[in-house]
């Protein structure tokens, strides 16, 4: 479920990152302290807003900063009126710098704090300051049994900055990690907190800038940026003298013995995204259906590449692969498409014959792996994938010198020259067959329109998953088919027809 909202910042960072922007801010002459007290009082905000009738609060505190932001957080609601106490897993003598003189204001102010035990009764809504963005390797004891102890404790929780026990890079659960119902992030949006397992922990997510210098902020490097906003393109809006001519043919190949719908869905998303033609090179087993389903779509029966050699010329772009198979019939039809001069998608059965070196495909292409396809294409398991999946789709982008669109929780868009966006939205009604096959054709589409491939590729991603979170409303059982004509109404709210 999409866990952000559209007035958090476009830019992702790094734990190094932030820990650097942490560090400009106070070389600029903010103290770490100020910066601490700051998002004690952000937290202690979000707090009594999400929880307000909660009257009761434990923070479970570790030995970084991120617990310095808990004791200070404990002082503020105990003057606030509500009962409180500190179980500190780590002893609390840890602490040093900024982190020790918030311990030290809390104990003055009369903040109870004792040694955490997993037979202590939760209280109220618990507080998460155990261990920060600073974690490397899987979690140790007695931090993984406290973690243990939150998640069952049936009691709401509030992470500090980031669930303890996520990577902050990449949304990996190292061992174990805080489920919690809110998170609040300070300073900088962390690329993990959209990433991956990430979803599962993260809750609602709400951002507190800690009144950062929007200079300081502006001159610091991020990594990754949140599909939305300013970084969508537009598609340009038609003259009243348009015609088909001008808005691209898309050519979808193939639909294997079987597997005739995957294509049948790429050509009708790609009908209903604005092309102005679409073909369908497929088995003539599917050509009654094709012709009775989509019979705008100008449907061929292939039985070998030279079929498709006469279309190369009138094609703008190939969609290649939904329900294509692997066979010596899929062999000969990509090698028409990798012949080809017109622009690329590659998605499904393409993508594994490329990873089985059966086909080259052109720099500048689009491919739409799933984590098996990407994991096959970088000849490394799905785990070391889905471990840093930022990593993964780089690698591949810059590999094939490609558009890469590596889909999954948290769909990321990466090209050659490292640049990376993340997309928050969509929603888990559209784990289903075949969305894969509509979004391939979506951005075959756009690209037909005159979208370059990673303008295609970041808009077609974000109408596909904001399609999705519309219809999650009507409940489950979406079919991919239902995203097609969701996507034609945001498309238009997002570039308008006519001019």
């Amino acid at each position: 479920m999409r866990h952000s909202s559209d007035d958090l910042p476009i830019a992702l960072y790094s734990a190094a990152q932030v820990r650097a922007l942490d560090a400009a801010l106070i070389a600029a002459g903010t103290p770490g302290l100020v910066l601490m007290q700051r998002a004690a009082h952000a937290i202690w905000r979000a707090l009594r807003r999400s929880w307000p009738d909660a009257g009761a609060v434990t923070v479970v505190a570790g030995h970084g900063n991120n617990a310095g932001d808990g004791y200070l957080l404990a002082a503020l609601a105990l003057r606030g009126g509500w009962q409180v106490r500190v179980l500190a897993v780590a002893e609390p003598q840890r602490l040093q710098g900024d982190a020790a003189l918030a311990r030290d204001e809390a104990v003055a102010a009369g903040v109870e704090v004792i040694a955490w035990e997993s037979g202590h009764e939760a209280q109220g809504v618990l507080v998460d300051a155990l261990l920060g963005t600073g974690l490397a390797g899987a979690v140790r004891e007695p931090y993984a049994a406290a973690i243990e102890w939150m998640n069952h404790s049936g009691h709401p929780v509030l992470a500090v900055d980031i669930p303890s026990g996520l990577c902050a890079d990449t949304g990996q659960v190292l061992g174990v990690a805080v489920a919690a119902q809110l998170t609040v992030t300070l300073i900088g949006l962390k690329v993990g907190l959209f990433l991956g397992q990430a979803l599962d922990h993260v809750g609602r997510l709400l951002f507190d800038d800690l009144q950062a210098d929007a200079q300081i902020v502006a001159n610091q490097p991020w990594a990754a940026q949140r599909l939305a906003g300013d970084v969508l393109p537009h598609l340009p809006a038609r003259p009243p003298t348009a015609h088909k001519g001008q808005l691209g043919h898309v050519l979808v190949v193939g639909g294997d013995h079987g597997t005739g719908g995957a294509a049948l869905l790429s050509a009708q998303s790609a009908l209903r995204s604005g092309a102005g033609m679409v073909s369908l090179a497929t088995r003539g087993e599917h050509l009654g259906a094709a012709q009775a389903r989509l019979p705008e779509v100008m449907s061929l029966a292939v039985a070998s590449a030279n079929q498709l050699h006469g279309l190369g010329g009138k094609i703008t772009v190939w969609v290649v692969g939904p329900g294509l198979g692997q066979n010596a019939w899929a062999r000969s039809l990509i090698s028409a498409a990798a012949a080809s001069p017109a622009a690329q998608v590659w998605d499904a059965d393409a993508l594994n014959l490329l990873a089985a070196g059966a086909v080259s495909i052109a720099p500048g292409s689009v491919i739409t792996p799933h984590p098996g396809e990407a994991a096959r294409l970088l000849g490394i398991s799905n785990q070391a994938l889905q471990a840093d999946r930022p990593a993964a789709a780089r690698a591949l982008a810059q590999r094939y010198q490609v558009v890469c669109v590596l889909k999954g929780a948290g769909t990321l868009i990466a090209d050659p020259a490292g640049h990376l966006l993340v997309c928050d939205s969509g929603d888990p009604v559209m784990a289903g067959a075949g969305l894969g096959d509509v979004l391939a054709g979506l951005i075959g589409a756009l690209i037909a329109q005159g979208c370059t491939p990673w303008q295609a590729a970041s808009l077609g991603v974000w109408l596909h998953a904001g399609a999705g979170e519309y219809l999650a409303g009507k409940g489950n059982g979406l079919a991919a088919s239902d995203l097609c004509d969701a996507i034609r109404h945001l498309l238009q709210e997002r570039a308008a027809c006519r001019k």
